[in-house]
């Protein structure tokens, strides 16, 4: 025979219990739901990471893998190159040649730099068509591609084979030869990325370095 308590339904302490359970599974569910969105998100942004380190090493191989070693033929700076090329920690111009595959093939001049993009740093490539060995290009009308927003820093730094041994160098210094490896050093705001290291390949017929070439370039 059940008690009066229980005819008439359940007790007030029952049903605190019930609710106590209750909130305790949905405290459980929105901690587990919170948890998998949270991984999702890192995930995610780590894709997005990936992507854009991915983007930025093969532009910068194909852009920087194919450069021109014509030289100026234009009066310049005392110690300057005699080429089209300029390269320090902060950075680097350079005569190359533009992958038809992004719209514009052929000879251009480009400029890899730290520039101000809607108030914050980022790292941008500047190109320009090349006219002729005695004009110097002119930046201001070039065309401008953001390559990696959110900059933190980036260090340039070259390299030739000649050395024994081969170091890295902060300033492309000798007026006579071109580096034959550039590094590339990004840090963003969402970490700092492998070092992208991209040798610089030239075409033999344009190239000072003669036989230390590496073939597969275009003029």
């Amino acid at each position: 025979m059940l008690s009066r308590a229980h005819q008439g339904g359940f007790t007030l302490m029952e049903l605190l219990v019930v609710l106590v359970l209750v909130s305790l599974v949905m405290l459980g569910l929105a901690s587990t739901l919170s948890g998998t969105a949270q991984t999702g998100e890192r995930i995610d942004a780590r894709l997005a990471r990936a992507d854009e380190l991915r983007v930025a090493s093969d532009f910068l191989h194909e852009v920087l893998g194919r450069v021109s070693g014509r030289k100026v033929s234009m009066s310049r700076d005392e110690g300057s190159s005699e080429y089209f090329f300029a390269g320090n920690a902060q950075a680097m111009q350079w005569l190359g040649i533009m992958p038809a595959r992004h719209g514009a093939g052929g000879r251009y001049h480009f400029r890899l730099a730290v520039e101000d993009v809607a108030g914050a740093s980022a790292l941008v490539v500047r190109f320009t068509p090349w006219v002729a060995d005695t004009v110097a290009p002119d930046w201001s009308q070039a065309e401008s591609y953001v390559l990696v927003p959110q900059l933190r820093s980036l260090e340039l730094s070259y390299q030739s084979v000649l050395a024994e041994p081969p170091v890295w160098m902060a300033q492309w210094a000798d007026a006579r030869q071109l580096p034959d490896r550039v590094m590339v050093s990004i840090d963003t705001a969402s970490g700092a990325w492998p070092a992208i290291v991209v040798p610089m390949r030239a075409n033999p017929r344009t190239d000072p370095r003669g036989l230390r070439a590496v073939f597969g370039g275009t003029r």
